[in-house]
């Protein structure tokens, strides 16, 4: 097999899990979660492996790369899509101890690891660690992973950041609470740890210096763990824009001219391409540009630091918009619960909710560049 065959094979292997992705989003709507065959499934596409250094047995692809994977996955579902991007954990677990970080993914590159970091719980001192109890909502994917991160505060131990417990999956118990509208295929329940002892090793500060000098751990952890949400809503919006241009093209059933025809469809179509392909060139523009800069620099230029996170969040309120441009465009049949433009619009609309990109980022990004205070964590 030539190097061009196995290309083309990759390709249609890719293209056939989109498809069924896009086939089964009711069902994923109705489970509420997305089931394990669609994990198995993702590591076939590498998505879990994508950040993982190649002496661990992953394929180190690039920030950009990786968005470039979640938005495919997102435009064939947005749950899938979102469940998806936390295949970015191999990045943010770099500040994890480099023996740590090898026992997890040279024995399994494709680790699915999940969880939430908000509110921390109080930990306790235990022999070589600390005992974790508590319950924290927003699991997103929690079901179907390996480890699973809490976030924990420790008594008389001063961080800014959240501290991250990681804990094995058996040790966690998943809580039914996950009812949202939004994404609601994410599965993003409630979960509880009882009396766990995570040895020290096994915790880390996220958002930490890393541990390791890899080109990937240096790129700024806050600016990637928003962008591969806010990819998610570009994906939801060109899926809606796809299905309206295929749709208005239809004539319609009652003899009127076909919607593709009127020049308020042409006009409202062309805007919400526009708002999609403005945010997702410069999103994918500055992506690379920082990368490029981590080449041959230790960091990323401040400047260049600020305008990761606002390219993040132009590109999930942007993708919003424009996915809430193709509903408008659907007619009335977008009301029924299973249309897909509903879905979309909802799914892109809860992207921009998310605290990493919703309005306050903008204010922080414009605090940012006339170096005045911005909240903790920004950029």
């Amino acid at each position: 097999m030539t190097a061009q065959d196995s290309v083309a094979k990759s390709s249609i292997k890719k293209e056939e899990v989109l498809s069924e992705i896009e086939r089964r989003a009711n069902e994923f709507n109705r489970l509420r979660h997305i089931p394990p065959d669609v994990i198995s499934k993702f590591k076939s596409l590498g998505v879990y492996r994508a950040l993982v250094p190649k002496r661990f047995g992953g394929d180190a692809r690039s920030p950009s790369g990786f968005c470039r994977l979640i938005e495919d996955i997102s435009a064939a579902d947005a749950s899938a899509g979102w469940v998806a991007s936390f295949g970015v954990s191999a990045a943010y677990l770099s500040t994890l101890p480099p023996t740590t970080y090898e026992k997890i993914y040279s024995s399994n590159p494709d680790t699915v690891f999940a969880g939430a970091m908000f509110p921390p719980q109080l930990a306790q001192a235990a022999t070589g660690g600390y005992e974790v109890s508590g319950r924290w909502p927003w699991g997103s994917g929690v079901l179907c992973a390996d480890l699973v991160g809490a976030g924990i505060k420790i008594e008389d131990k001063k961080s800014e950041l959240p501290i991250i417990a990681v804990i094995p999956k058996q040790r966690v118990k998943v809580l039914d609470t996950w009812n949202a509208l939004s994404l609601r295929g994410t599965g993003s329940h409630d979960f509880s740890v009882d009396q766990v002892v995570v040895p020290n090793e096994w915790t880390f500060v996220r958002g930490a210096k890393p541990t390791m000098d890899d080109r990937l751990f240096r790129y700024p952890s806050m600016a990637l763990a928003s962008q591969v949400l806010a990819v998610v809503a570009l994906g939801a919006a060109r899926a809606a824009l796809d299905y309206v241009k295929k749709s208005g093209s239809r004539q319609s059933i009652t003899g009127a001219p076909k919607p593709s025809s009127r020049s308020y469809f042409q006009t409202g179509y062309t805007k919400a391409v526009g708002k999609y392909l403005g945010a997702q060139a410069l999103f994918y523009d500055t992506l690379d540009e920082a990368y490029e800069e981590l080449e041959h620099n230790e960091t990323v230029q401040p400047e260049t630091h600020i305008r990761l996170r606002l390219v993040a969040s132009k590109a999930a309120r942007d993708g919003a918009e424009a996915a809430r441009i193709a509903f408008v465009l659907g007619g009335s049949n977008v009301l029924n619960e299973d249309h897909p433009l509903l879905h979309k619009m909802l799914d892109a609309a809860g992207v921009a909710q998310h605290a990493f990109l919703a309005e306050g980022t903008f204010t922080a990004a414009g605090a940012a560049f006339f170096e005045e205070p911005t909240f903790q964590s920004f950029p």
